[in-house]
């Protein structure tokens, strides 16, 4: 059974072609701000995304049709539960719409993976998208009525690693209670309570730590003042594209920056500390949502490479609960041996409902 898995982020395209579990290969290309910058909207880059992935697929000398299932990374669609989907032609359309209101690049993977399949008459799967909903009740609330917080996380890789976590401890997932923190080109940190991700920030949205291209929490009044000298689109951009290093210093390599930041740069410098610290911000935020009673803080992410980043972390919030890093993602792994598992009966595939697992409350249908 082959599965080609295909994982756009926001400043890389992963691909992976598994034979069963067997990793045939795995690799990674780099995209810098100013490249995907030239692209309007995030639906714009399929072609070169797509393009990607055929020319690592070529190079490999792996042809198309040798494919048996397609896996894509995905988001943006209506909210949806943990598990497996197969990619439809409602999930494919709410996907590239952005129904579920975000726009981040992981969307790519569905739109790739179902042409794929279309062409090839083969299967398309998404494995745990960054809008799966687990949230409670009282954390989707706001200062302003009927506007509510979304479940938009790294859910793929954060709980794919928490399940690591557990199964290397000889535990279950089911049992702990975990803070997780993905830090990457995107950063999020979530509360997971008895297996499910009770909180998080949502780092697409604004909110959390800034991250490469990302701009993090902004006090409102802020952004409203920004916004008289900006249109609103440069502000949404921001919000997943064009902020954080990208704002700061034109580029979203994090190598980058950090040799600024070792060369002497105070502005590298004091910009790379500040995200380090507005992680251990979210994480503490986290720690009080679980009421103190944390098992494990998980630590993972292509940032997780700079050391400093786990040296200044682990010293802020190990006081909290034992840390444990995870230098990168087990996300193309998770959606193999998930895809597997419905493949061979183990577990049953979901259907997308088009409907989102959280839509208002009651009051909210009052006139």
């Amino acid at each position: 059974m082959r599965i080609l898995v295909i994982n756009p982020g926001s400043t890389s395209t992963k691909v992976s072609v598994f034979d069963s579990l067997e990793n045939l290969f795995t690799e990674s290309v780099f995209h810098d701000a100013p490249d995907l910058l030239i692209f309007p909207t995030t639906n714009d880059q399929l072609e070169m995304r797509k393009n990607v992935v055929l020319s690592l697929l070529e190079k490999h000398d792996v042809p198309l049709s040798s494919i048996d299932v397609f896996a894509g990374r995905g988001g943006c669609a209506y909210s949806q539960k943990e598990g497996v989907m197969e990619i439809d032609d409602r999930l494919f359309s709410d996907t590239r719409d952005d129904k579920g209101g975000s726009d981040h690049p992981a969307k790519l993977g569905v739109m790739i993976a179902y042409i794929f399949a279309k062409e090839t008459g083969r299967k398309a799967y998404t494995v745990n998208p960054t809008n799966v909903d687990e949230y409670l009740d009282v954390a989707r609330i706001t200062g302003i009525k009927g506007v509510y917080r979304r479940a938009q996380s790294h859910v793929l890789n954060q709980k794919g690693i928490a399940r690591l976590h557990a199964r290397e401890k000889g535990l279950r997932y089911e049992d702990l209670n975990l803070i997780v923190a993905h830090i990457d080109g995107g950063i999020t940190v979530s509360a997971h309570r008895k297996g499910r991700m009770i909180d998080g920030t949502e780092g697409a949205g604004g909110e959390g730590a800034f991250t490469p291209t990302r701009i993090g929490s902004i006090p409102a009044m802020e952004i409203a003042r920004f916004l008289e000298t900006h249109k609103p689109e440069e502000v949404e951009a921001m919000c997943s594209r064009s902020g954080g290093f990208v704002s700061h210093f034109d580029t979203s390599s994090a190598d980058k920056v950090y040799h600024m930041a070792e060369n002497g740069d105070a502005h590298a410098r004091l910009v790379w500390d500040a995200m380090k610290y507005q992680v251990i911000k979210s994480i503490g935020s986290m720690a009080a949502v679980l009421e103190g009673k944390v098992d494990q803080i998980l630590l993972t992410g292509g940032l997780m490479r700079f050391k400093d980043i786990e040296k200044t972390i682990k010293s802020a919030v190990s006081w909290i609960a034992p840390v444990s890093t995870y230098i990168g993602e087990v996300e193309q792994e998770e959606m193999a041996s998930e895809i597997l598992k419905v493949i061979s009966g183990e577990k049953e595939a979901n259907t997308y409902t088009g409907s989102p697992v959280f839509s208002s409350f009651s009051w909210d249908k009052i006139s």
